[in-house]
């Protein structure tokens, strides 16, 4: 059946929404590969790359649509409710980012035409692969970038089948992912290979993940407060949320503690150098410890403006390290050109932090070196640990409040855990309203808070282990592995030449 016009770009969208389920929580992994499936055909139907283009630009479109139709959440949160905004800027955020896989539609489609030989149906599966990978890592880099629910995340239910990141990072094992839940399109050979290739992968996953071990690592306690967003910055409440969390932090144990670790902008105000909050904050840093807490972090003075902040406090209540968030949410948290859109600033409705200059690794007496993430930058691969020495841990504090109990946090949680995978580090993650965890460099929870339970988690750092070969070399390894499989295209299309030939001679 040949579908055409609004038809093809229909079918497009509903199988690219069918798609989103296979992400977290759902995993729902069959309707992936009918999503996957539907792709192919649709492009290998489309008249030129200008079609295969809207295709893949509706797949795309409805594919992001639900993947993330949890940012309309925070546009309901009051005192600020801007609700009639949220559905037109979801939608409006999905038809652009629908433009990479129709990019990635477009691209191949334009090969095939150019290169005929590239349009067998094994050639095609590899060829799309490669073009969607690319597409992929562009929705991660252009315009700051927003890398959210990458391909591979189909996978998160099986941490033995994430272990592909540690070798080609998270978008290395999409083009995998691709090629497996499209293998259909193919034939059957093509899909007894794939089905293969997961049973392998996983195995040899399985193969090198080490029993998890403690040993004396640092021991820390998270404070999940489960503060609603509504409620945070009302002024009425910050000195019971700020008592709140002292006493967490105290509860039994407290004097075993190495850390204290406080989610983002946990204080529910600014902190600035003399504070008189800071003694009270000192009250929740364990002997010979620190508190480890997000914070909107002022210098005093008006006109130096606010930073999101990670800051390291200790018994006399003294700030003796800062990290300042590097990649602001664009519109959430920044306003691009806001001071030069001061003058209208009351047409704007809120203000911007400022960009802190890098990322750190914190190397502190009696705890373990580590690189503090702020929420959003957790999504990014390979930008997750400061310049110099490798980091003995991570540090991910956030606040998923904003978007209630949809998928959002889950998927964000999911990003953490790839993070942790790529380079082989363990992840502690502090959340507001959850989900809060303790995570092994493999990727594995060991210890968890869901959504909206207020709670602590008092848990040993777990062990690192040897820097993977993405941790060391980053996206050189995705590099590498499109080399690969553009040899695997080479050859492939070698073969059928050749295979074509040998029986037109007969």
């Amino acid at each position: 059946m040949m579908l055409k016009g609004w038809r093809a770009a229909g079918v497009a969208f509903l199988a690219g929404a069918l798609a989103a389920l296979a992400m977290p929580p759902l995993y729902w992994l069959p309707l992936a590969i009918v999503g996957a499936v539907v792709f192919v055909w649709l492009w290998d139907t489309a008249a030129g790359p200008k079609s295969a283009l809207l295709r893949g630009w509706a797949w795309g479109t409805g594919h992001f649509a639900v993947g993330s139709y949890w940012i309309v959440e925070a546009f309901f949160v009051p005192p600020a409710d801007y609700g009639p905004l949220g559905p037109p800027i979801v939608i409006g955020l999905a038809a652009l980012l629908g433009f990479f896989p129709g990019m990635a539609a477009g691209a191949a489609k334009w090969a095939a035409e150019r290169w005929p030989k590239l349009g067998g149906r094994y050639a095609r599966l590899v060829l799309l692969a490669i073009s969607w990978t690319v597409a992929e890592w562009l929705r991660g880099h252009v315009f700051t970038g927003y890398s959210w629910n990458p391909l591979a995340h189909v996978w998160a239910f099986a941490v033995p089948l994430l272990q592909g990141a540690a070798l080609f990072g998270v978008y290395g094992l999409g083009l995998l992912t691709f090629m497996i839940l499209a293998a259909p399109a193919a034939g059957w050979r093509a899909s007894l290979l794939a089905l293969v290739v997961v049973a392998g992968a996983g195995f040899a996953g399985q193969s090198v993940m080490v029993p998890v071990e403690m040993g004396d690592g640092p021991l820390v306690r998270i404070v999940q407060p489960n503060t609603p967003q509504a409620e945070k910055w009302r002024p009425e409440n910050r000195t019971r949320q700020l008592n709140k969390l002292v006493d967490m932090s105290r509860r039994d144990g407290f004097d075993k503690l190495s850390a204290v670790i406080w989610p983002e902008t946990a204080p529910p105000f600014i902190v600035e150098p003399g504070s008189p909050a800071l003694e009270v904050m000192a009250k929740a840093v364990p002997p010979d410890g620190y508190l480890l807490t997000g914070a909107a972090r002022g210098t005093g003075k008006r006109d130096e403006g606010v930073w999101n902040s990670l800051l390291v406090i200790d018994k006399a209540g003294t700030i003796v390290a800062t990290y300042d968030k590097v990649h602001l949410v664009p519109l959430g948290e920044y306003i691009p050109f806001h001071k030069q859109l001061a003058p209208v600033s009351g047409f704007i409705g809120r203000g911007s932090f400022e960009e802190g200059l890098s990322r750190v690794t914190l190397d502190l007496p009696r705890l373990p070196s580590f690189s503090p993430i702020i929420c959003y930058e957790v999504i990014f691969p390979a930008a997750v640990t400061g310049p110099g020495a490798r980091p003995r841990w991570l540090l991910n504090v956030t606040n998923d409040a904003w978007f209630g109990l949809s998928s959002g946090p889950y998927q964000h949680l999911a990003s953490a855990r790839l993070r942790a995978v790529e380079e082989g580090l363990p992840m502690i993650r502090a959340a507001n309203t959850g989900v809060s965890a303790v995570i092994d460099a493999y990727g594995r929870v060991l210890a968890a808070l869901d959504m909206q339970q207020e709670g602590i988690i008092d848990h040993r750092i777990p062990a690192t282990r040897e820097p993977t070969p993405y941790g060391r070399w980053g996206d050189a390894m995705l590099l590498a592995l499109l080399l690969l499989a553009g040899a695997v295209l080479a050859l492939i299309v070698r073969f059928t030449s050749s295979e074509i030939s040998r029986i037109s001679s007969r």
